[in-house]
């Protein structure tokens, strides 16, 4: 598997681009729609915490185990939300995706399939990952839903993983979805972007 480097993926409707500290500003905007630091389940940044998340996430690019994108909507020009690479391990060819947050505005909608089907296309067929991973929090039953549609698989949960923003400790939902697996994944999701909405 290529080493992932920051690069621009992009539909006619969404941009995926390299987050800088630059995007602080905007990020800041697209969280305080819904304000989605008051979930517990999440890690969208709360107000005044925007400056630490970036940082973090720019700190793991260049340690080498994350690539942090921001999401733009192309008709607005908004940035809209934030998604990464994640738990990078290129030796077993395998990549997680997650940190992943859209604006109360663009929840179930055509975004998450489009963000999620340009990571997974450059995942699989640019880099050569081998294995894509996700992880929830057991509690977001939205996220894990959503995660099921894309075609992964559940593998099992890791009790007491990780800590919560609030100070409980969450049991963390892990799916994966293999490079055998991924042309009928890929499939699936390009004709969910087509189909008619019901």
């Amino acid at each position: 598997m290529h080493k992932p480097e920051p690069c621009t993926l992009e539909t006619p409707q969404l941009r995926l681009e390299p987050l800088s500290e630059a995007h602080t500003p905007d990020l800041a905007a697209a969280a305080r729609d819904g304000e989605l630091w008051n979930l517990r389940i999440t890690s969208v940044p709360a107000p005044g915490e925007e400056d630490v998340y970036v940082a973090f996430a720019l700190k793991g690019r260049e340690q080498g185990h994350m690539l942090p994108f921001v999401v733009r909507d192309l008709a607005s020009g908004k940035i809209i939300g934030s998604t990464r690479y994640h738990d990078i391990v290129v030796p077993i060819e395998r990549l997680e995706i997650g940190y992943t947050w859209y604006g109360k505005s663009w929840q179930r909608s055509h975004v998450n399939t489009t963000c999620k089907l340009l990571l997974m296309t450059h995942a699989f067929e640019t880099l050569g990952a081998k294995m894509l991973g996700w992880r929830t929090d057991n509690y977001n039953f939205a996220s894990q839903k959503a995660i099921e549609r894309l075609g992964a698989r559940k593998d099992g949960v890791l009790r007491h993983h990780a800590p919560r923003r609030d100070g409980t400790v969450r049991d963390t939902v892990m799916y994966s979805l293999a490079a055998g697996e991924w042309p009928e994944v890929k499939a699936h999701l390009q004709y969910q972007l087509v189909k008619p909405r019901t």
